[in-house]
């Protein structure tokens, strides 16, 4: 057994160097990964923007807002001059909190009875709405003793009452659902895709079907089809079960979900046309999927906000589509917003679908020659 066990051992080792694809691919992507992650994931949330309703006009009231920015958690974004704004600036994700300071705050603090000030917090993803609450309960503190001149009064101290909206109860589950599902619908239809090009290939059908009188993009249209029906499937399964057993809310119009649903599936069609076209066996495929699909779980915003990552990767998550579907999953799911607000993240997925079908299309043609 030993005698056979060493050469068996030095064959596998030189077949890997034969290899050198799959070799650089082992050695590489692990390295590549590494790097791309370690800056990437970052749980600690900092700089939300904020836009700031002050019915109040006064020095104390931007003291106030002086005190929420100071803390590194909070950007303003901008003043508005309604609630109806806040709300249209929250769903549509320009802001991830509004401060409402109201008419009486100075009045209530020069009176010693305790000004209160109201947070609305973007409640979605419990990541950010935790570092939003942790800064308002520092707030009121913060700014009474800032308020000197008030202090001697004996002035309470203010009050800042956050709101989450969405997610009031700040349930991990109902922002972790709606990615789960676009994770899932991504890896299955990416690995399937490609792996059933590269099996005929690899088994040596494809050069057999291609001597028929089936044309490329017949043959194109027949194999990716069935796995946008399965994707298509799989994704309405995987939302009722997200719906009804985990009891996520849904309060948006399923046209919209199906919508982005369809152009979500023509992008990862595309990616694992293209994994294909670079992949001469399954384990080549596997590989080389496995680098597409982890970077685009955890650039998308998944399980690690976006904006707690470095300027230069938030960058290259536009190129990410998954970014763009969990928003409109989160935001069918858990706000209730449609295409008014959405549009934006349909026209991205369009043309990613477009040009990564279309590239691979054209790469699948020149493999064939």
């Amino acid at each position: 057994m030993t005698r056979g066990f060493w050469p068996m051992l030095w064959k596998e080792f030189i077949q890997m160097r034969r290899d050198r694809f799959t070799l650089a691919m082992m050695i590489g992507i692990p390295a590549i990964q590494l790097i791309l992650f370690g800056y990437a994931i970052r749980i600690e949330v900092r700089h939300l923007p904020m836009v700031v309703l002050d019915e109040s006009r006064t020095a104390e009231s931007r003291a106030l807002v002086d005190v929420l920015t100071n803390t590194g958690n909070f950007d303003v974004a901008g003043a508005v001059t309604s609630r109806d704004e806040i709300r249209q600036r929250i769903e549509r994700g320009s802001a991830h909190a509004g401060l409402i300071i109201p008419p009486d705050y100075l009045r209530r603090l020069k009176r010693g009875r305790g000004a209160q000030a109201q947070l609305i917090v973007d409640a979605a993803d419990p990541l950010s709405s935790s570092a939003a609450i942790n800064a308002a309960a520092l707030a009121g503190t913060a700014t009474a003793l800032s308020l000197s001149r008030l202090a001697t009064t004996g002035v309470q101290p203010l009050e800042v009452r956050v709101r989450p909206w969405y997610n009031p109860d700040l349930e991990s589950r109902w922002f972790f659902v709606p990615g789960v599902i676009g994770s899932l619908t991504l890896v299955m239809v990416t690995l399937l895709t490609a792996f059933a090009i590269v099996r005929e290939r690899e088994i040596g059908t494809l050069e057999q079907i291609m001597v028929t009188p089936i044309r490329p993009s017949e043959f194109i249209l027949g194999k990716t089809l069935p796995f946008f029906l399965i994707g298509l499937a799989d994704m309405a399964m995987i939302a009722v079960v997200g719906t009804l057993w985990f009891e996520v809310p849904f309060r948006g119009s399923i046209g919209v979900l199906l919508a982005g649903t369809v152009l979500f599936l023509v992008c990862m069609l595309g990616v694992g046309l293209f994994v294909s076209t670079i992949s001469a066996t399954q384990q080549q495929a596997m590989v080389s999927a496995f680098f597409f699909t982890m970077p685009a779980i955890t650039f998308s915003g998944f399980g690690f906000p976006i904006r707690s990552m470095p300027q230069a990767v938030q960058w290259l998550t536009y190129l990410d589509p998954l970014r763009y579907f969990l928003v409109v999953l989160r935001g069918v799911y858990l706000k209730g917003v449609g295409l008014g607000v959405l549009w934006p993240q349909l026209a991205a997925m369009a043309v990613l679908g477009s040009a990564l079908l279309t590239i691979s299309v054209f790469r699948f043609h020149k493999s064939l020659d």
